[in-house]
């Protein structure tokens, strides 16, 4: 045997470029049928009255009835909120608060989509510290600990339960403030595919496409690091390869379960990295013509990852490759391209608008961009896109979006 008489040097490591600080708060529950642990955990954080917060939606499907016996059956008092609207404002948080107050709960549940949990959020925070809403937005303006709180998502799309955010709207203006706090964060969020069955079509398909530009988005903002980019490129593979299977066939758990798994896992990249100009631009779509969100984000998706493309191609070219849209061969900017393409053919299989005048049918509606593109550059999202957007940029970007054929 031959002796070394070099020096063998290793590789140098690659480290990241952004510091991060990952702190997980959530104790993450996932399976079909785990919802009906939902008693014994919340036994377990030793809650004696319960806020159950949810929509009229869960209401009429039972699933809030079945929540309330669960709890009530492992001996814990409940009061049930049933009052959220979608893209709920100040108001809901604050009718919640007032029913809260009567009840003296010391534990609170949020079940339903990204509208209960938010309000369910935000309700803590003025429960627990006091103000409005509006006190809190930003990151950590809460001083006092906040209630345990329990999310129980049914649709497989906003992530909230993996968040530390309440996203609460102004009821006049209908924009959108992100309140966040550490001591928001859910102590428990329970996944179970079997709830999602419920949702109706239209409602698996915008809240899977606002899934799925969490992962795109979370992937390449300027806050990204290698966390968030494993938690996005995971929410990515399970969302694009499961996204039409559970429209086209709704009662597959499988499908179901990797839609909700990739929704909280692109909900958790969104925690460290936050979003970008995708839902900067959607909130003002959302305010001025009650456009759904999911619809909003899905209409700019591809035309922010053709304008970020200048600047992140390759981190494209990731996500394309692992939904089969291109292969590692293929230029940057072409798989980029793919992507965009991809996306968008996605709209169309799921039966959604593909540009600004189609959700609207009003084409008199581009001589809002000027104030559309003032009103996202307000946006903190997009603060952390990849590329720098400004008026001139968002101008673009929606004029893009409104004619896309």
């Amino acid at each position: 045997m031959s002796s070394v008489t070099e020096t063998q040097t290793q590789p140098t490591p690659v480290l990241p470029t952004t510091g991060f600080d990952y702190q997980p708060a959530t104790r993450v529950v996932f399976g079909a049928g785990c919802f009906r642990q939902l008693g014994a955990l919340a036994e377990g954080l030793a809650g004696r009255s319960v806020l159950l917060v949810t929509d009229p939606g869960l209401r009429e499907a039972g699933h809030s009835r079945t929540a309330e016996n669960l709890l009530s059956e492992a001996g814990l008092s409940v009061a049930v909120f049933d009052e959220v609207s979608p893209n709920p404002t100040t108001d809901d948080v604050n009718r919640c608060v007032a029913f809260a107050r009567d009840h003296s709960v010391d534990l609170i549940v949020g079940l339903g989509g990204g509208s209960s949990m938010d309000c369910a959020k935000g309700t803590n925070f003025l429960l627990t510290n006091g103000g409005r809403m509006e006190d809190y937005r930003g990151v950590g303006r809460a001083k006092q600990a906040m209630l345990p709180m329990i999310a129980v998502p049914t649709t497989s799309g906003t992530g909230s339960e993996a968040q530390s955010f309440a996203v609460i709207a102004d009821p006049v203006t209908h924009m959108k403030m992100a309140c966040g706090d550490r001591k928001a964060a859910c102590r428990i969020a329970i996944l179970d595919p079997e709830l999602t069955v419920t949702m109706p079509r239209s409602v698996a398909a915008a809240t899977g496409v606002d899934a799925m530009t969490h992962a795109l988005e979370s992937y390449v903002t300027k806050k990204r690091n290698p966390i968030s980019q494993m938690f996005a490129a995971k929410a990515w593979e399970l969302l694009s390869g499961s996204f039409l299977t559970a429209l086209e066939q709704p009662r597959d758990l499988v499908a179901r379960g990797n839609m909700l798994l990739g929704a909280h896992l692109a909900g958790a990249a969104i925690e460290n990295s936050m979003l970008g100009a995708t839902h900067a631009m959607a909130n003002p779509l959302s305010a001025h013509f009650q456009m759904v969100h999911g619809i909003a984000v899905g209409v700019m998706m591809p035309h922010v990852i053709r304008w970020n493309a200048a600047e992140v191609p390759e981190l494209y070219r990731n996500l394309a490759v692992t939904s089969g849209w291109a292969t590692a061969k293929d230029s940057a900017r072409d798989a980029a391209e793919a992507l965009a393409s991809g996306f968008t053919k996605i709209l169309k299989s799921a039966e959604m608008p593909i540009s600004i005048s189609g959700a609207l049918r009003d084409e008199a509606a581009s001589g809002l961009i000027p104030t559309l593109a003032q009103e996202a550059l307000q946006q903190w999202t997009g603060t952390f896109n990849p590329r720098t957007m400004d008026v001139a940029a968002f101008t673009e970007v929606y004029e893009n979006a409104f004619w896309s054929k």
